[in-house]
């Protein structure tokens, strides 16, 4: 493809031009006048035709040139030989080497100067500059924020996580907005006032940071209605260490919990206490599964009601425990290793071993011919025992054997 050297003027000018600067119709037929040759027309048909020229150098043909192509063609091979000398190969084209002061003098760009990156400016014109942020607009990730933001950089010094904070929907945009000394900081305080430990505030804010979001007046009221419940503060400060959402529910969802607990269970308040205060994510979590689990002890499983009582008491994460794991532990401990209820009431931590463990230790002792649960029968293994010793002490205190053996058997099954 071939380009004359005023289409080569425009491509080049056209990056630096605004509208208001475009060349006039007038200056566009000089230019074309000047690169391109008017080809001459013969009398014979001067008075029957009229030739136009375009800006860009193509012909506008009459309709009696249209009609005589081949003499029109002949008068005008001469012209068109001299005008493609003027015209630039663009495959060829150096746009380095084409005047500048021509280009731009014919076009009334002049006045168009860029300044040098070396020039110096003034005071005024420094203040001008306007600098855009370092912050990106939106991002997937808090990283490019923790050197901007004192908020995120402080909670990364407390030992916040901020990867696993990233991945909850609304909770990265929420982290940038806050402001460090009015949001953050009075919350801090109020939790090492309140007795929690400065080592455990990066991992309560990790796993609700939506504490920073409460006002002090309803945190405050909330610690003040456990107080009234007789709960210590350092009762307190332990049960938000272990549940970090216990301070988002409002006074009457806490009162509703306690009086449930209390009454369901038909427990005394200082055992309430007692067993929320080990446990208190039971007031954080809902009630139905903790409902339905109290259903299977009672009908499933067969217990009494001061049986589930000290069940509760003694190992209150059956109330929360998964329905079918509480099923299966029941189920192998009661029907095959034949132990009654009241023995499973007096060490209800079986309800909460692991399965695989109960199995792999049951089947040994019984391959040994020593598994024996009942207290009136001699070489009597008790359920603690049996769970909760260590795989060394077990084969040497109860199994009588190696860990070796217990480790080959373990093998075969």
């Amino acid at each position: 493809m071939q380009l004359c050297r005023r289409c080569v003027s425009l491509l080049l000018s056209r990056p630096l031009l605004s509208a208001a600067l475009q060349p006039s119709t007038h200056t566009l037929h000089q230019r074309s006048h000047h690169i391109l040759l008017q080809p001459p027309v013969h009398s014979l048909t001067q008075r029957h035709s009229r030739e136009t020229w375009t800006p860009c150098g193509r012909r506008n043909l009459s309709d009696h040139q249209a009609a005589s192509p081949d003499v029109y063609n002949n008068k005008t091979d001469l012209a068109e030989r001299e005008a493609e000398k003027h015209i630039v190969p663009f495959e060829n084209l150096n746009v380095h080497q084409i005047s500048n002061q021509e280009s731009l003098s014919d076009m009334g760009l002049d006045a168009v100067v860029r300044p040098s990156p070396l020039q110096e400016i003034s005071e005024e014109e420094a203040v001008q500059i306007q600098v855009p942020s370092a912050l990106p607009p939106d991002s997937f990730t808090l990283k490019p924020y923790v050197d901007q933001s004192e908020t995120l950089s402080k909670l990364v010094q407390l030992g916040v996580n901020l990867w696993e904070l990233e991945q909850r929907p609304n909770v990265g945009s929420m982290l940038v907005r806050l402001d460090f000394h009015a949001d953050v900081a009075p919350k801090l305080l109020f939790l090492k006032d309140l007795g929690v430990e400065e080592s455990k505030l990066g991992t309560i804010l990790t796993k609700n940071p939506f504490i920073l979001t409460e006002s002090l007046d309803n945190l405050e009221a909330r610690v003040s209605y456990l107080k009234t419940k007789k709960f210590s503060q350092e009762s307190v400060a332990v049960m938000v260490s272990k549940a970090p959402y216990l301070l988002n529910f409002s006074v009457e969802r806490l009162d509703n919990r306690l009086g449930f607990f209390q009454k369901q269970l038909g427990l005394s308040a200082e055992k309430t206490r007692n067993v929320v205060t080990r446990l208190p994510k039971l007031l954080c979590r809902s009630l139905e599964p903790i409902k339905e689990n109290l259903k299977v002890c009672e009908l499933e499983f067969g217990f009494r009601g001061n049986e589930i009582q000290h069940i509760v008491t003694t190992v209150p994460k059956v109330l929360i425990a998964n329905k079918r794991k509480l099923t299966q532990i029941f189920d192998f401990v009661h029907n095959t290793m034949d132990v009654p209820h009241s023995l499973i009431a007096k060490f209800p931590q079986v309800l909460n071993a692991k399965f695989l463990r109960i199995k792999e230790r049951h089947l040994f002792l019984e391959y040994l011919g020593r598994a024996q649960y009942q207290p009136s029968q001699p070489n009597y293994i008790s359920l603690d025992r049996l769970v909760f010793l260590p795989d060394d002490v077990f084969c040497s205190d109860v199994a009588l054997a190696t860990l070796e053996d217990f480790e080959r058997f373990q093998k075969t099954l």
